[in-house]
């Protein structure tokens, strides 16, 4: 009797163990789970699809603003997007597989990022960081930093993407594929939105996590609602003091001269102080001309408004102001000290500064690039900044006519790099085909002015004679002029359309680049290994793995020359993303309505066009007619990515194991995003070579596949792709 009532009053407690470990393992596997709030499989990949899009644009943009420097590296973490999707979806192969939930790791990414403030401090030269070696104390090369944030990212997108590969094995392959780039095309425009209404991070999370619940299970949505409110707690604690840009994480010091210093990403990057206070290379063109000798001048890069206060304190009747980052330039003009956007004699452009030359037909006898060097990448898939198509040879070109007949272009910064100078010198020098005038300063930094046009004909006679330099004045405090002269044209490499890297002195893959490549290969092969099973590896589809190598250039290619005529803002970008995938929308539609009996067509006209792009010179494109130049990119650009997109389609909708085609497929992506690193080698234009050879790979490994009996066909019985 006494047994059988232990074994009465025990059984409650043990009733609740049992439920508290079924709600355990529910919540492990939470993408899955028994009695969703949504069930339906096409409205799950939607928002599956909705929720990891957005999750990786908000950690190209949140990442990097508290992870110093890895600004410069927003392509390790779409890399990393890449790698941690595939290896989700063949994961979903596996039976029993327990892993940390989406929340929990968000959370753990929050907190890592929120508490331990990584510091990346390059001293390489092969890359030159502007901020780099000015921090007293700093430590060197911390490499370790970027292993670990993108080992976090990989493994954070592995629970969110199980889920989709379940579910991409239990629809339609192009069902599954509409849905996903529906979701898509859903995370794009919102982030867009985003970033038009200049929205912090905490809401960034808040949609995320709306997403999150609408997928989560009714029995773990309160566990999970506490994850996630912790998570946004600490997300708004972080942005507290900051304005947030489509760029920048912004944050404003009071500076001792009056003003404010302003800092992006964690780095110094423009001091909104009195003029009296600024370097002397923002006034030596005025110097050296006098005050009232320009009337019409042209500020590419005006950001709080210094350049402009101090050409209008030197009597410039007329300044065109233009600057990329709409709240850099809404700061200036309410907190700028000398409240230069106030004065009626200064026009403000919200624009790519490469975009405004090429589409403008205003003159003027003054045009300065005003500091342009951007602390940010212009997309997570490409190495180019915000200004590398404003820092070219043929840029600088294209100023030239928009100069007077006695009109002058002038550069100036804090370069660094005594070969910086040279390289830009040279550029410059070489679009007007004249020797520049170049006045450089050392002391607290190694800074020059570099000026060149048609004005510098009207010096006296003998006043400047060759460039030469004297020693900097030891102990100085302040900046002084140790060289000025007209400056010799050098043989150093220069920055082109097609080679957009300033700060590379030579065509190269720098060491630093092939380190960070060779990490992520050692995580995809320690991953794929870990998380896919042996009979699905047997099954890795090779011919979807060189597709998505080969497109993922291509779309590289695209982003690029719509960045060159259009320019590198958001907007531009956003668009670009959102046209590529609606001409995968529109593949789709195609290969449902059509069944394709030689898809090998599709491919000789692939090749044909982008052989056409390898022989056209990206000046080609840049017609003055801006409705000509965008009909003509669209076909070279676009054309490419539709038949891409027509074979992809193609092959994906007789593919019987969907979830490890996508999978490869994204494999490959991943792969050939790290390939993009050979630009700085050979540029833009011949990343299209390998692009043809990765096409023909893909058709061959097609090929092989239709010889092979069993090698294709329908896994899963047709579906209406919408439904009404």
């Amino acid at each position: 009797m006494q047994d059988i009532s232990l074994q009465t009053n025990n059984a409650p407690f043990f009733e609740r163990l049992k439920q508290l470990m079924a709600a355990l393992f529910h919540f492990l596997d939470w993408f899955t789970p028994e009695h969703p709030f949504i069930a339906d499989k096409r409205a799950r990949t939607f928002l599956v699809s909705f929720a990891m899009l957005f999750f990786e644009l908000l950690c190209i943009r949140w990442i990097p603003s508290y992870v110093r420097y890895l600004s410069y590296f927003n392509n390790f973490l779409i890399l990393a997007s890449f790698l941690g999707i595939g290896l989700g979806m063949l994961s979903a192969r596996r039976e029993r597989f327990w892993f940390p939930p989406f929340p929990l790791l968000l959370a753990l990414l929050v907190l890592i990022i929120a508490k331990t403030k990584f510091q990346l401090t390059i001293t390489s030269t092969q890359v030159l960081y502007f901020g780099v070696g000015e921090q007293q104390g700093a430590q060197a090369d911390n490499f370790w930093v970027l292993p670990i944030i993108f080992g976090m990212v990989t493994l954070s997108f592995i629970p969110l993407s199980r889920a989709f590969g379940k579910l991409f094995s239990q629809l339609n392959p192009l069902t599954a594929y509409t849905f996903d780039i529906i979701g898509s095309l859903a995370g794009i425009a919102t982030f867009s939105a985003v970033s038009f209404f200049a929205l912090p991070p905490l809401a960034w999370f808040a949609i995320l996590s709306a997403l999150l619940l609408l997928l989560t299970a009714k029995r773990t949505v309160l566990l999970v609602t506490v994850i996630l409110a912790a998570t946004l707690i600490e997300v708004g604690r972080l942005q507290v003091g900051a304005y947030w840009s489509p760029y920048y994480k912004i944050v404003l010091t009071p500076a001792t001269q009056g003003g404010y210093i302003v800092d992006v990403n964690g780095t110094g990057h423009q001091a909104m102080i009195p003029i009296q206070y600024k370097e002397p290379f923002y006034k030596e063109v005025y110097r050296i001309y006098g005050k009232g000798s320009f009337h019409r001048a042209l500020i590419l890069g005006a950001g709080t408004g210094s350049d402009t206060a101090i050409a209008l304190a030197n009597g410039v009747d007329s300044i065109t102001a233009v600057e990329i980052d709409p709240t850099i330039q809404q700061l200036g003009a309410k907190l700028n000290p000398n409240r230069p956007y106030s004065d009626p004699r200064v026009r403000v452009i919200i624009n790519d500064g490469r975009s405004f030359l090429q589409n403008t037909t205003d003159r003027f006898d003054l045009i300065i690039f005003a500091l342009p060097d951007s602390l940010t990448l212009t997309s997570s898939n490409t190495s180019l900044r915000l200004e590398s198509f404003l820092l070219t040879q043929d840029s600088i070109a294209a100023a030239r006519t928009h100069l007077t007949s006695n009109g002058l272009v002038v550069l100036y910064n804090y370069y660094r790099q005594d070969w910086l100078v040279q390289k830009l010198a040279t550029m410059a020098g070489n679009a007007f085909h004249q020797q520049p005038l170049v006045t450089t300063y050392g002391g607290t930094g190694r800074a020059a002015a570099i000026m060149v046009g048609p004005r510098l004909a009207a010096l006296p006679a003998g006043e400047f004679g060759t460039y030469q330099e004297r020693p900097v004045p030891a102990n100085s405090t302040h900046l002084n002029i140790i060289g000025q002269g007209f400056y010799p044209l050098t043989s150093i490499t220069p920055a082109t359309d097609d080679w957009p890297f300033l700060y590379l002195k030579d065509r190269s893959f720098p060491t630093i680049y092939v380190l960070g490549l060779a990490m992520v290969v050692l995580y995809a092969l320690i991953g794929t290994v870990t998380f896919a099973p042996r009979k699905t590896l047997r099954l890795f589809d090779w011919h979807m793995f060189f597709l998505g190598m080969a497109f993922m250039l291509l779309e590289v290619k695209s982003l690029t020359t719509f960045s060159l005529l259009f320019g590198s803002t958001w907007l531009v970008n956003s668009l670009v993303f959102f046209a590529i995938l609606s001409s995968v929308l529109l593949a789709i539609l195609v290969n449902k309505r059509f069944k394709f009996k030689r898809i090998s067509v599709f491919y000789v006209l692939l090749f044909g066009i982008l052989l056409l792009n390898i022989l056209l010179p990206p000046d080609a494109l840049l017609l003055n007619n801006p409705i000509l130049r965008y009909i003509l990119a669209s076909v070279l650009a676009f054309a490419p990515v539709f038949l891409a997109n027509i074979i992809f389609t193609n092959s994906f909708r007789d593919s019987e194991t969907a979830d490890i085609a996508f999978a490869s497929n994204l494999l490959g992506i991943m792969v050939g995003g790290g390939l993009e690193y050979f630009s700085m080698l050979v540029g833009y234009r011949l990343l299209l070579i390998p692009v043809i050879v990765f096409y023909a790979c893909a058709l061959l490994f097609r090929l092989r596949s239709r010889r092979t009996p069993g090698g294709s066909g329908p896994a899963v019985e047709s579906e209406p792709i919408f439904v009404s």
